[in-house]
């Protein structure tokens, strides 16, 4: 199968159906075999009966049903998990995003590109709540990942399927999944779509996920900076902690012996923890560039003895 299309919703009844007659409409011209996979995230509407009337009429319908609203990248990991398609296109359930741009993001995937983002470039959503929290967000990811994407929050995006399926999706992390891909080095392309504002339902985003992108994007600099240098972050964090430790112990032995006065005891404690903590830190790197290094040596001595069997024993030839 060429194409599937994962669309998570949360309680749009009203908008399931359009959604399901956009799709059609825009990629049966395309002329490529497609499925759809509809995840109910617990929705507490009819959006779940509704997307299964759909599946019973149309075979190329699957439905993936949570028993409670888990959020959309879960709903979206369900989703991509359950697909069989070699190109795995993702967007929103709520008609803001356009079926139509479909086409344009297999074009893309043609021409070589592993990872396809919309940019929402005539974005049609409130200032406030959305855009200007939006572009700070996109801001910080950039420059912190080092991947300058201009809109990661749209959630159409387009992906070789055997990119987006070793990539662990969790919390808000469909925002961040160019960045996470970075690693492995994909090609990764901007397209500009279209955007519509919502006619039906509410929207369920709002200035509530700042905080849990925050801490992601904490998380995504972590695993896409320091995964093959432990040694290097956890050192960097325990120079703060040393240098307390270091100037708490060399104050309370400034005042014992320099000035004669009784050992201040809380500080001088709170120097060896904290020369304590920084040693534990440090230490804790060096277990995991030690995890590290063997595991990558373990893989090459793999690789070394699967070239060997095969010279080895090679292949019997077919008689002519």
């Amino acid at each position: 199968m060429k194409l599937s299309i994962v669309v998570p919703f949360y309680n749009e009844e009203d908008n399931i159906r359009r959604m399901h007659a956009a799709i059609l409409a825009a990629v049966e011209p395309v002329g490529v075999s497609f499925e759809m996979v509809l995840v109910d995230d617990g929705s507490k509407d009819r959006t779940r009966e509704l997307a299964e009337e759909i599946a019973r009429v149309d075979p190329r319908v699957r439905v993936v049903e949570f028993r409670r609203n888990y959020g959309q990248t879960p709903a979206m990991a369900a989703g991509i998990e359950q697909a069989r398609g070699e190109i795995i296109v993702t967007m929103d359930g709520d008609l803001q995003n356009d079926p139509g741009d479909i086409k344009e993001f297999l074009a893309k995937i043609d021409e070589g590109y592993d990872i396809v983002v919309g940019w929402r470039h005539n974005r049609q959503d409130k200032l406030v709540s959305r855009k200007i929290p939006s572009r700070i967000a996109n801001w910080l990811i950039g420059k912190a990942t080092g991947v300058p994407i201009k809109d990661n929050g749209c959630s159409l995006k387009a992906y070789r399927s055997a990119v987006i399926k070793e990539i662990p999706l969790y919390s808000e992390m469909h925002r961040f999944i160019p960045a996470v891909a970075s690693i492995a080095g994909p090609r990764i392309a901007e397209l500009k779509v279209r955007h519509h504002a919502r006619q039906f339902g509410q929207s369920k985003y709002g200035l509530s996920r700042i905080y849990k992108v925050l801490l992601d994007l904490m998380v995504i600099k972590t695993v896409a900076s320091f995964t093959a240098r432990p040694l290097v972050w956890f050192a960097l964090l325990s120079l703060p902690l040393s240098f307390m430790g270091t100037a708490a112990i060399a104050f309370a032995l400034w005042k014992r012996l320099a000035l004669g006065e009784a050992l201040p005891l809380s500080i001088a404690g709170s120097g060896v923890l904290f020369l304590s903590a920084s040693l534990i830190l440090f230490l804790a790197g060096l277990l995991g560039e030690l995890i590290y290094r063997l595991g990558d040596l373990r893989e090459d001595r793999l690789a070394q003895l699967t070239s060997t069997l095969s010279m080895s024993n090679p292949s019997p030839r077919t008689p002519r």
